[in-house]
């Protein structure tokens, strides 16, 4: 695909606005849309990610080149598995129990992303954006060549929107570091030595056992 220019984003909490501000500094389009209306979220966006779109979940699946998944896990049922069909879709998702409620069908999986991806059957699911905060996705981007810069995991099954996704994080300051398929989203999941480390790309490298010169 060309150079993706709009970000979709599902999901107005903090990780939603906090990846749509940065999407924005980085020159993106972004369209937002949340279980609410998108009269009810526009103002709320001109104070959490000012230049942001408000539209519902249609329109910002339809106008968007990458869709960010920000919604509570609980909720992913909730998404239109048949129109995110084809997408490149960003799943950014955490289970947690102790906030989500107990889910029987991320209990014992071998990552959320794969259940996931189950249900957006088509859909072209990359993992990342997950063992980083909020906060951190907000204030530790840097630009390329930064000695401080930090890096953020991806995998997915398909090449291609690896590498669209890699693109993405890239212009939004962070290093992607592919680990490869979908499965081995597991490796940088809650509960994993890199979720919320903080490492540089050579770190986060060898903490998930990837060849430097991969």
């Amino acid at each position: 695909m060309s150079d993706p220019k709009v970000i979709g984003i599902l999901g107005a909490g903090r990780v939603g606005t906090a990846i749509a501000r940065r999407a924005l500094a980085a020159g993106y389009e972004v369209r937002v849309a949340s279980s609410r209306p998108a009269a009810d979220i526009a103002l709320v966006l001109q104070f959490t990610a000012s230049g942001a779109v408000a539209a519902d979940a249609d329109q910002v699946i339809a106008e968007s080149d990458i869709i960010v998944l920000a919604l509570p896990l609980s909720k992913y049922r909730s998404l239109p598995a048949g129109a995110l069909r084809g997408k490149i879709v960003i799943d950014a998702m955490n289970y947690w129990a102790p906030t989500d409620g107990t889910l029987p069908e991320f209990e014992g999986a071998p990552s959320s992303s794969e259940v996931v991806a189950d249900y957006l059957d088509g859909a072209r699911l990359v993992r990342s954006f997950n063992h980083m905060g909020y906060h951190e996705i907000d204030g530790d981007a840097r630009p390329a060549g930064d000695p401080d810069r930090r890096g953020m995991a991806l995998a997915g099954d398909d090449p291609a929107a690896r590498k669209a996704v890699a693109g993405f994080i890239d212009r939004l300051g962070f290093d992607p570091v592919e680990t490869g398929p979908l499965a081995s989203a597991r490796g940088f999941a809650i509960g994993t030595p890199v979720f919320g480390a903080g490492l540089k790309r050579t770190e986060l490298k060898s903490a998930l056992r990837i060849p430097e010169a991969a």
